[in-house]
């Protein structure tokens, strides 16, 4: 990832413009380096990044000030002289807190570790509030996650459905009646912490590429309150001119018009995938049709749809994993088959003996590691 969100500079962390901006990047290439290879000697460190010890030395005395990097020990390779004493990331010292707003029902929050496993969850059910209402659930929520931290807070990832910018504003988020709303801005406040907020399916591309079975051209598609997508190109995430890059939910599927969306038109692909929409659909079960029968007919349709929409995407990106991510209910075999399908019978993709379609193996937490991954680049400067 080489763009930054929150109250961070977007400078690239691959070209400095003043001196202290060299230092943070010195400092983030440590720490880049033992998050990636575990415990390593001030000389190893050298050696691998290229900086003189004297240089590696002032780093690491600044980087323990800060609480990011701790001694572990002595290193038990067999060289002469006294042993090295070896340096890590603070993985035990350090937590961070993902709130994840993608589902329906359900908001979600927890206590995560640097690796992105997390710790303790907190839920708070949904009432279909909206606007400030719906804001002030999210701080509800976000408060009985901070409460539950046992370790120093680094930061807050909020992933969230909707356009959001690079500094964290949603532009428009319909399911939750959000227009212009600085969610950074508000949870920064109101915690004191430094808070970076996604859009929800780029931050699940983002976990999945960073701790799931990602690659460097893959999209991951959400399905959750809306439909969207993340894009990882050449190992970039894409954002678009607007940051809008992903925003599936309302094209248009089809000249059938279809049932009217949440936005005020007809047949926008979120009325036949989103989660909300799906459950609609099986719960309309025409009478003598066998409850498996009807499943399979919803699950068809909905991957139908949707490979409509992700079949020329996938063709004019030549997008290598295409990874579904949803609630294992909904988000299951049959509606990948038909995803698959669909996009098969409109490219030659699927010919392509390296292109895969495939379930977000662990997608109730992608979001959630995914807003971990937003905070630790922001916050220590890991990819």
């Amino acid at each position: 990832m080489t763009s930054t969100t929150g109250n961070r500079s977007t400078m690239s962390r691959r070209t400095a413009s003043l001196p202290s901006h060299g230092r943070e990047l010195n400092l983030a290439l440590l720490l880049q380096h033992l998050y990636a290879q575990g415990p390593m000697s001030r000389a190893d460190l050298s050696r691998s990044s290229g900086l003189t010890r004297v240089t590696i030395s002032d780093l690491v005395v600044e980087l323990i000030s800060r609480g990011h990097v701790i001694e572990v020990g002595t290193s038990s390779a067999s060289r002469p002289g006294k042993p090295s004493i070896l340096l890590d990331i603070n993985r035990q010292g350090l937590q961070i807190i993902g709130v994840d707003l993608a589902d329906s029902a359900v908001m979600r929050a927890a206590v995560m570790d640097l690796n992105g496993n997390v710790l303790t969850r907190v839920e708070l059910e949904t009432t279909d509030e909206k606007g400030e209402a719906a804001s002030a659930q999210v701080i509800e929520l976000t408060a009985r996650a901070v409460q539950a931290a046992t370790e120093r807070i680094i930061g807050i990832g909020v992933g969230t459905p909707g356009i959001v910018t690079d500094d964290g504003c949603i532009l428009t988020a319909p399911n939750f009646g959000w227009t212009d709303l600085d969610l950074r801005q508000q949870v920064c406040e109101h915690f004191n912490l430094p808070t970076h907020v996604v859009n929800d399916a780029d931050g699940a591309v983002m976990g999945e590429h960073t701790f799931g079975s990602g690659s460097a051209h893959m999209m991951l598609v959400k399905l959750g309150r809306g439909v969207g997508c993340g894009t990882i190109v050449n190992g970039t995430r894409v954002r678009g001119a607007n940051a809008a890059s992903g925003e599936l939910g309302h094209v248009i599927v089809g000249t059938d018009q279809g049932p009217e969306c949440v936005c005020g038109k007809h047949g926008c692909v979120e009325t036949w995938a989103s989660i909300p929409s799906i459950r609609r659909a099986l719960a309309q079960r025409p009478e003598g049709v066998a409850e498996a029968d009807h499943h399979s007919s919803v699950m068809a349709q909905a991957g139908e749809r949707l490979g409509i929409v992700l079949a020329p995407i996938v063709s004019v990106l030549d997008v290598q994993d295409l990874v579904l991510a949803g609630p294992a209910r909904y988000v299951d075999d049959k509606l990948l088959a038909a995803v698959r399908e669909t996009i098969s019978a409109r490219t030659n993709t699927s010919q392509r003996p390296n292109f895969t379609v495939q379930l977000s193996r662990n997608p109730d937490d992608i979001v959630l590691r995914g807003a971990a991954v937003n905070v630790l680049f922001n916050e220590l400067g890991v990819a």
